[in-house]
C-alpha cells in the first residue's frame, strides 16, 4: 500500500445514499475533485497525494470545503481556479494558501 504525503479530503454534499447534493455539490465540488486529480496526475504527485470526496463537514457557509492531511489545514469558499495554487504552494512548496484557510 501507498503511503501518500497528503491526503485530500473534499466535500461534494455526498449523502449516505450516494446521491451528490446540497450547497458544496451545487458548488462545482464535483469539479474541484477532477481538477485536483488532474493537477496531481499532471504534477507527477500520484504517489504523494490522495484525493478523497466525502460527505458534509458541516460548515456549508465556508463551502466548498477542502481538508489536508496530515496537518489538518482547512479550505473554505474553493473554487476550481484555486486547485492549482493549493497544489502548487501546499501540495509541492508546503506552504499553506493563508487567504483560504478557515
Amino acid at each position: 500500500m501507498i503511503q501518500p504525503k497528503y491526503h485530500v479530503f473534499v466535500c461534494t454534499s455526498c449523502r449516505p445514499n450516494g446521491t451528490q447534493k446540497g450547497f458544496c455539490h451545487s458548488k462545482e465540488a464535483v469539479s474541484i475533485v477532477q481538477r485536483f486529480m488532474e493537477e496531481i496526475e499532471d504534477r507527477d504527485l500520484s504517489n504523494d497525494v490522495m484525493v478523497t470526496i466525502t460527505g458534509c463537514f458541516g460548515i456549508c457557509d465556508k463551502g466548498p470545503i477542502v481538508v489536508i492531511y496530515p496537518e489538518g489545514s482547512w479550505y473554505g469558499n474553493v473554487t476550481v481556479e484555486d486547485v492549482p495554487e493549493i497544489v502548487e504552494s501546499h501540495l509541492e512548496g508546503d506552504k499553506k494558501v493563508e487567504r483560504l484557510l478557515i
